[in-house]
């Protein structure tokens, strides 16, 4: 059956800050036909693919500091949004989404777009999801650059997790733009507006709404298979590059958790630290800068 869904108008994502990119659109991943997948993709056809992965409640334009440096880099860039997030389209349904939607929207794409030998840049969901994909394509990812995030392999998240988690329970049309202000507080108005532009009102929110209820926190929920197939992957089998950039104000993802992940992912070397809280990408042009720097030496 088809899935009810919403798409933003255009004319709420045009002459965004610092985001002059022209989206892509794919309407026919494995799976999801009917519905439209936003991504930027941008650089020559021929160069390194760096793969962006956005997550909650943000889109692709929080990857706007950062796209410019690999393509000065000559890199090619793509960053997804979600279904549910920025200009891909908005199942209306919340339990449409779940972690196997999630999931396998990203696998899908992933194929249709034939990538292989990339750069896996997460955060937040991006890594929630984005690092389980050695589990379904192993010789995928080459270069790995982490920022504050997690492998959700059914063990508790601490207590300010489920404080966000309720939080986001009982707030079903919350203002995004105002989280993203308190989290990041040197972000402009611009900035915070287009945070806020993809959701016009709360019937645009249910992915937003439903993302931090699927973190798999408990052994039996879905996606831990997966996520522990991942873990022991990046512990005994990578042997690519990895670079980790860790926002230190982060109350939830910070330090204490990225030192765990920097122990799991085999020659992590030390992080960098960066004075941000969650959302590291809004300091991301010297942390792709570093990260490029590491690569090459």
């Amino acid at each position: 059956m088809p899935i009810d869904a919403l798409r933003t108008p255009d004319d709420r994502l045009d002459a965004l800050t610092d985001f002059p990119y022209t989206p892509r659109y794919l309407d026919d991943l494995a799976g999801y036909e009917g519905l439209r997948v936003a991504m930027i993709d941008e650089g020559p056809r021929d160069g390194v693919v760096v793969l962006c992965l956005h997550g909650e409640p943000s889109w692709s334009y929080l990857y706007r500091k950062m796209i410019p440096v690999f393509l000065e880099a000559g890199h090619r860039v793509i960053a997804p949004d979600w279904l549910g997030f920025g200009r891909s389209d908005k199942p209306i349904d919340d339990a449409v989404y779940t972690w196997a939607f999630h999931h396998d929207m990203m696998c899908a794409l992933v194929d249709r777009l034939a990538l292989r030998d990339i750069t896996l840049v997460v955060q937040d969901w991006g890594g929630l999801l984005g690092l389980t994909l050695p589990a379904t394509h192993p010789t995928l990812v080459k270069r790995l650059l982490i920022m504050n995030t997690a492998l959700a392999t059914g063990m508790s998240a601490g207590k300010g997790f489920l404080a966000w988690r309720d939080y986001v329970a009982n707030t079903p049309d919350f203002d995004v733009g105002a989280l993203m202000r308190r989290s990041e507080p040197s972000l402009s108005d611009a900035e915070v507006a287009a945070y806020d532009a993809p959701f016009p009102d709360r019937r645009y929110k249910a992915g937003v709404r439903r993302f931090p209820q699927l973190v798999a926190i408990t052994p039996e929920m879905d996606g831990v298979e997966v996520a522990r197939k991942a873990a022991l992957w990046w512990s005994t089998e990578w042997s690519g590059q990895a670079f980790m950039a860790v926002g230190k104000n982060d109350p939830v993802l910070g330090p204490p958790v990225m030192s765990a992940m920097r122990a799991l992912i085999r020659g992590c070397p030390e992080p960098m630290l960066v004075d941000a809280g969650h959302f590291v990408q809004e300091q991301g042009a010297p942390v792709v800068r570093a990260a490029l720097d590491a690569w090459a030496r």
